[in-house]
Formats: structure tokens, sequence, C-alpha cells
């Protein structure tokens, strides 16, 4: 896992997390949405994991044609291109972020840091960051770049905020404890499966 690759995904290749977190900023937890149950799952704090692979991409609602937008992740958003669709409505837009940033945000959609990570049970989960939970993400992992490939990240706590009238919660991500050579081998397994995801 040490060695990191410049991943390009392939269209129509089945992505290797088996669930799919958003930080829910009232309840001060992630969730993911459970198709057989049809409701969103918490994940109570403490929750640990250990990082694998981060990403850019979209993702939205595309009020012209009713339907969800999404789009490739990549690595490098400056240099790589983000191919936008709507589920039902087809191409949104194409191009660098920076160049049709507008174009996205007059669709609907909305930038996510794309963070692949193994639970405790040996899971890859995907977490989906998007506003405030991006920042706190981007400060932990500059602050702590060389440290999370040997040691799990951890959410034991949450941060309140106020702008203006509105009040919203982030996750407080920390450095935990280092892996055993067990967890250690299974993050470099399953760092191959994003791997294989992306270069397939």
């Amino acid at each position: 896992m040490s060695t990191r690759r410049t991943l390009n995904q392939t269209e129509g290749s089945t992505n290797p997390a088996t669930k799919f977190l958003e930080w829910k900023s009232n309840d001060k937890n992630f969730a993911y949405y459970d198709k057989t149950l049809k409701q969103n799952v918490p994940i109570p704090i403490p929750f640990k994991f250990q990082f694998l692979e981060h990403f850019h991409t979209v993702k939205g609602w595309h009020d012209a044609s009713e339907s969800g937008i999404y789009s490739n992740e990549v690595k490098f958003i400056s240099k790589e291109t983000l191919k936008v669709r709507a589920y039902k409505g087809g191409e949104v837009a194409e191009g660098l972020y920076s160049e049709i940033r507008g174009k996205i945000r007059d669709a609907g959609g909305k930038y996510f840091r794309s963070v692949y990570v193994i639970d405790e049970s040996g899971d890859i989960v995907q977490l989906q960051l998007k506003g405030a939970c991006v920042s706190a993400y981007s400060d932990f992992m500059s602050e702590n770049e060389n440290r999370v490939e040997g040691a799990w990240i951890e959410v034991k706590t949450v941060s309140d905020h106020k702008k203006g009238a509105t009040k919203y919660s982030t996750p407080d991500f920390t450095i935990g404890k280092a892996f055993t050579a067990a967890e250690n081998s299974l993050a470099n397994s399953k760092y191959l499966d994003i791997v294989s995801y992306f270069e397939s």
C-alpha cells in the first residue's frame, strides 16, 4: 500500500465498496442506505477505519430529469477529466472540474471526496464526504499524510459549527493505534482490490 499509483477508473467495473457512508450532520454520525431495509442505517461513534485511497467525484440531484447525478472518480482533479451525468438526463458536463464547476452546480451536482477505507469487519467501505466534512478531512490529511498508511484513523468526537443561522457538525479525524502485522497485510490486500477496480 505504500507504493501509490495513478489510477484510472474503468467504466462498468464493479465498485469494491460494500457500503457507502455519508455524514449525517444532525445525527452526528455516518450512515449508509440499506436497499433491503429501505432506510438509512447509522454507524455509531466511535468509528475507526484503515485508509486505502481517496478520489474526487461529483454527486447530486438533477431536477430536470428527476434523477441522480454521478461522475467517474479521479485521483488528480486538476489534471484528469470528469464525466458528469444524470441517470435519466444524460451528460451534464465533461472536462476539468475547474472548467465545468458552474455547469455542475447549476445542474444540481456537488463536489465529493470519495475515500475508500476498511472498517473493523474487514470490508471495504466508501466515505462520501462533502462540504465542511471535506475541509475537516483535508486538514487532517495534510497533518497526517505520512501516518495514515500505518495506523487506524478514528472518529471519537464531533465538532459543532454555526454559520449564520445554520448549525452543523463535522467528524473529528484522529490517528489511532498502529497496525498489527495482520492488519497491515489486510490493508495491502484490500488496496490491490482498489487498484484492480481502477485499472482492470
